[in-house]
């Protein structure tokens, strides 16, 4: 199924807003990344944590119905956040990969108030995941979780229908998938060399620890 603007304003009408599953490509698999392909950020920019001369960059490919990337922002991501980014030997991006209708919606919303509350709405529908993204009534979960950063019904209704959202965060999972071969999430590039699946800190304590000096 081909996924439009369309489809994920008609999707938030009804429950089986979930079932439309983009197919990845094969060949994206054998595409190969340069660094100067993975500097490519999408029409609405990059939103960085952490210091612009860290010695180490990390960009997640995630969804915002990924359980195991909701796992990963659970277990891993404050440990990653206070010893890594925080400390100034890390900086890190987000970058969206929806993997049906609800997860593209929920990017969207993020990306409604601008960079400085789409970290705020990412942690918020991670951490709150299971009380949206699988239930009976996702629509109407997600509109009263958004209520909770500041939307209103009205907000909630016409950021869902914002055009130039919606191209720019299926622009980067498109790209992610052509160029980067991403093909599930979440999928990590630290300096550059990917790593894929939900990594445990003592994973990337393992990966780090050179990287940054000790």
């Amino acid at each position: 199924m081909i996924i439009s603007r369309r489809t994920v304003v008609q999707g938030l009408a009804v429950a089986g807003l979930m079932a439309a599953l983009p197919a990845f490509p094969r060949s994206a698999l054998a595409q190969s990344t340069t660094a100067a392909d993975l500097a490519v950020a999408g029409p609405l920019g990059d939103v960085w944590l952490g210091k612009e001369d860290a010695k180490v960059s990390i960009i997640e490919y995630a969804s915002m119905t990924c359980s195991h990337c909701a796992a990963f922002h659970e277990k891993t991501w404050p440990t990653l956040k206070s010893k890594y980014i925080d400390s100034g030997k890390v900086r890190f991006s987000l970058r969206e990969f929806p993997l049906d209708p609800l997860a593209t919606a929920g990017f969207m919303l993020a990306r409604c108030d601008g960079n400085d509350k789409y970290y705020p709405v990412t942690d918020l529908l991670f951490s709150k995941q299971r009380d949206w993204a699988f239930t009976d009534k996702p629509v109407d979960a997600l509109s009263k979780l958004m209520k909770q950063a500041g939307f209103t019904q009205e907000k909630f209704e016409s950021c869902l229908k914002n055009q130039q959202i919606y191209d720019a965060v299926n622009w980067v999972k498109d790209r992610g998938a052509e160029k980067m071969g991403v093909n599930s999430t979440p999928t990590f590039f630290i300096n550059g060399q990917v790593q894929r699946g939900a990594l445990s800190i003592e994973e990337l304590d393992k990966i780090l620890t050179p990287l940054v000096g000790g």
